[in-house]
């Protein structure tokens, strides 16, 4: 059995959190024992506390906060921890800085990201880039923008996020999410659950929901689940435009399955997405998929995979006009569904992610 840390900055409830609660589920009492530490507190700590896991918090206050490096050393000292599993840049550097104070430790980091880092942030990559273990990135385009941030590509390895597809079995039958708005079982809907951040795209979405309106007929709702800070511009968005018989505001929700199962398809209107999580969920629940062609997105939706349709970031008319076809192309609906739950059993079923991870484990362990 290995101790296995898992180090996070925030413990929110977004993508990068599912990803830490997904490998403690499904690794932990089996080949790891898990750790949890944080910097900021929130859902991930009372749902890991919830399991059973030891929760810690410490201050990071920067990525070279030598204060919380040693800090960290010495708790992994007393937990007795093999490796430090860390998810950003702020945590990376610590648990880097860490292994001078304490020599068992090893470190694997997984990107989230697609991101250039700046020149300052490169050159600190390089230097710190012998003391790494090794490296995930989530997807195709994580791997590569990683080497260019200046880290080794031998120690990057490629791991899609994944699901368990039993969690997200089931029918329509099993939601309460039309009964709770007053939408026909006859109604097209299509479910967006981002959080309302300027990179999500919300403003794009709402812009090529206005463009269907001028393009078809067919009766539709757009549910909208998530909070953030652009939440209330996107309901004055949704009001200015004349739109609100069409789209619904849920707020954040955790019945994210009852949504998925209520509604005919997902939609993406990310500016940057590395690999996420709330796509494949939806695809393990059934849905086809509307994404934006960028970043993790075309690993997923793809001519191979079947599972749906990419639309050009911030162009209204590629996104709605992808709508519209699903709304209007039955039989195309019915075949990206079954492309997406098959996708999901070959590409981004949990039991291949939490094996590859081991495996990364092991050889970090082993260097």
């Amino acid at each position: 059995m290995m101790n296995v840390l898992y180090l996070l900055n925030h413990a929110g409830k977004a993508g990068t959190e599912r990803y830490v609660e997904t490998l403690v589920r499904h690794l932990g009492g089996k080949q790891v024992k898990p750790f949890f530490a944080y910097h900021e507190p929130g859902l991930l700590v009372e749902r890991l506390e919830d399991l059973g896991v030891p929760c810690r918090a410490i201050e990071l206050r920067s990525r070279f906060d030598l204060k919380a490096a040693k800090a960290l050393a010495a708790l992994c000292r007393e937990w007795e921890i093999d490796l430090i599993h860390c998810h950003y840049l702020r945590e990376h550097y610590i648990a880097l800085l860490a292994k001078r104070y304490n020599k068992h430790i090893r470190v694997v980091y997984t990107n989230h990201f697609i991101l250039p880092n700046d020149a300052v942030t490169r050159f600190t990559n390089r230097i710190l880039d012998r003391r790494q273990d090794e490296m995930i990135a989530v997807c195709t385009m994580g791997r590569e923008q990683l080497i260019k941030n200046g880290w080794s590509g031998e120690r990057i390895q490629v791991i899609f996020n994944a699901v368990d597809p039993a969690e997200w079995a089931g029918d329509r039958s099993e939601s309460t999410l039309r009964r709770e708005l007053g939408i026909p079982e006859d109604r097209f809907v299509m479910l967006c659950a981002s959080r309302f951040a300027e990179d999500k795209g919300h403003r794009y979405l709402v812009d090529s929901v206005k463009t269907l309106t001028g393009m078809t007929d067919r009766p539709f709702t757009l549910v909208l689940a998530g909070d953030g800070p652009l939440l209330e511009e996107t309901r004055q968005q949704v009001k200015d435009l004349g739109l609100s018989d069409k789209v619904v505001f849920l707020g954040f929700r955790k019945d994210i399955k009852n949504l998925y199962k209520g509604s005919d398809l997902y939609v993406n209107s990310s500016q940057h997405e590395a690999l996420s999580f709330l796509i494949i969920e939806a695809m393990a629940a059934g849905l086809p998929v509307i994404a934006t062609n960028i970043a993790g997105n075309p690993d997923i939706v793809n001519d191979a995979a079947g599972c749906g349709l990419l639309a050009e970031y911030n162009d209204p008319v590629s996104m709605a006009s992808a709508m519209k076809r699903f709304l209007e192309e039955p039989e195309l609906l019915a075949r990206c569904r079954e492309g997406a739950l098959r996708t999901v059993q070959e590409k981004f079923e949990i039991g291949k992610m939490a094996q590859a991870t081991w495996r990364v484990y092991e050889k970090a362990v082993g260097r």
